[in-house]
């Protein structure tokens, strides 16, 4: 289940996918209110949403650098097919030495574990210094509504198995031409993170937005999913214009493939590149 591949300087990236989430429709939320949101649902006219799982290899010839790890086994057969997508890009889990999150959601971090144990033995799991600052605080998990509190669970088990070899890391250079960028909202730690090519750049940006087809063109459109609703209709609208303006390629946890960001009559529109 490979999909694709490009290459962004000296990385080789192979998109991951992980498997096909799905939701009711009523998980649509509007940064307008109620009124706005209803109307959102019934333009959607679906019961239902469905939305891409993936995570990313980047292959150097300094190894493998993994982005997010997907479920794993944890959310049954519909899920964890990153694995075999590694498998058939010839990438074993012993060869990966460096994992990126983008956040400490069950989607992005579950796979890094297999039981209680490491699903990848010599890997540093590299985590946003916000985000685990937050889902390893008593209080915050106490203040965030329990349907919520998944990602307190993960931080416990990253934490458990990994130990010493969890690294927070902070906005700006992490390896050689990856560059970690804050775009918070969806969790308060949550970042994207910008592969520098010679010709185009790549912005993989994580759960800035989980519907391709439907946020560009109204970024205050957002899912429940999102822990500061406000803050990520802001990161929203703002990565997609400085996408625009920089001419960045993108990526992410939920929209299909490899794409662009274009003005559209009505805000934004990605195309597939």
């Amino acid at each position: 289940m490979t999909n694709s591949s490009r290459h962004f300087g000296r990385y080789e990236v192979i998109l991951l996918r992980d498997g096909v989430f799905e939701a009711p429709a009523d998980v649509l939320i509007h940064a307008d209110g109620d009124a706005a949101r209803h109307r959102v649902i019934e333009a959607w006219g679906k019961p239902t949403l469905q939305v891409d799982v993936n995570c990313f290899a980047l292959r150097d010839a300094d190894g493998i650098i993994l982005v997010d790890a997907g479920t794993g086994t944890s959310w049954g057969p519909k899920y964890g097919h990153a694995r075999s997508a590694l498998h058939e890009a010839g990438i074993t889990p012993d060869q990966i030495g460096r994992i990126l999150l983008t956040h400490i959601h069950g989607d992005h971090a579950l796979g890094l574990f297999d039981g209680d144990t490491p699903y990848f033995p010599h890997a540093d799991v590299f985590v946003p210094e916000s985000d685990f600052a937050f889902f390893t605080n008593p209080a915050a998990r106490q203040a965030t509504p329990e349907a919520r509190r998944g990602g307190f669970n993960v931080a416990e088990q990253l934490q458990r198995v990994y130990g010493s070899r969890v690294r927070r890391i902070k906005e700006g250079p992490v390896f050689a031409g990856i560059e970690a960028r804050p775009l918070p909202g969806h969790t308060p730690g949550h970042t994207g993170y910008l592969v520098r090519g010679e010709d185009n750049d790549l912005l993989i940006w994580g759960d800035t937005l989980h519907l391709g087809d439907l946020q560009p063109g109204d970024p205050k459109i957002g899912l429940v999913f999102d822990l500061d609703p406000d803050m990520a209709a802001q990161t929203r609208q703002a990565t997609l214009e400085e996408a625009v303006r920089e001419g960045w390629i993108i990526a992410g946890g939920h929209i299909t493939g490899f794409g662009r960001v274009q003005r559209a009559s009505e805000g934004y529109q990605i195309s597939t590149v």
